[in-house]
């Protein structure tokens, strides 16, 4: 009877054993399966908040890059960039006003227009070379005046105005100091005859332009021709003013 208890007492110790050995397989395999199953979990919204932050840096760092001018300052700078070489270009020493050298440009600070009322001015013809004529200008002022761009000449009634030899152009204005001169020449008609619609002018005006092409520089003057007139057709041209003779009668 002792030993039917030891044997029934035994085998019911192994049972619990062994249901205690299954149960505890059971919740490890469980747990082994539950941690096994949470890795994949757990590595994908620890890529996708590791992602998260580079697309978010990437479109907050534009947004950001906005607010703080970064981007838009970029595009500012560069439009700034293009606006300063068109005022680079359209706002240079030359480019800006679009006048050429003799011109307004070059015009000291304190500008005194030469003009006819601080001026002599006389006008002939010359030998060499053939058909042109020289214009000279003389200071008979107190002080220094200016000459730019070229003379605006007009014979008689001509309703054209002579047009200005463009490679002649000085590299600055002239200026005279009381007693100097200044030169123009001018082309009156073509040595080979090709020019057209001749005349002979009895009466010249010299006319004197001012800090901007075409404005009025002042008095003009009227200087004496020969007797017999100037003889000039189309191809009638001045150069801009020289400081020598020679130089105006080079075109």
């Amino acid at each position: 009877m002792r030993t039917s208890r030891l044997q029934l007492l035994a085998a019911a110790g192994v049972a619990v054993a062994s249901l205690a050995l299954t149960a505890c397989q059971d919740g490890t395999g469980t747990r082994d399966e539950g941690a096994s199953a949470s890795q994949p979990g757990a590595s994908t919204p620890s890529d996708a908040s590791s992602q998260a932050p580079d697309e978010s840096s990437s479109g907050s760092g534009g947004n950001a890059s906005t607010a703080n001018g970064s981007t838009g300052s970029g595009g500012d700078t560069a439009g700034s960039g293009e606006s300063g070489s068109g005022s680079a270009g359209g706002k240079g020493p030359s480019a800006g006003k679009g006048s050429a050298p003799g011109g307004s440009d070059d015009a000291p600070a304190t500008f005194n227009p030469c003009n006819g009322s601080n001026t002599s001015v006389s006008a002939a013809p010359v030998s060499r070379p053939v058909n042109h004529m020289l214009i000279t200008v003389k200071n008979t002022g107190s002080k220094n005046c200016d000459l730019t761009y070229y003379p605006v000449l007009r014979f008689d009634e001509m309703q054209w105005v002579p047009a200005p030899v463009e490679e002649s152009k000085p590299q600055a204005v002239v200026t005279l100091a009381p007693g100097e001169s200044a030169y123009a020449g001018v082309l009156l008609s073509a040595a080979d005859g090709s020019g057209s619609g001749g005349a002979t002018g009895k009466k010249l005006t010299v006319g004197f332009q001012g800090r901007t092409p075409n404005s009025d520089g002042g008095p003009a003057a009227i200087p004496s021709l020969p007797a017999a007139g100037v003889y000039y057709d189309s191809s009638l041209t001045v150069t801009y003013w020289q400081s020598s003779a020679d130089d105006a009668l080079t075109y």
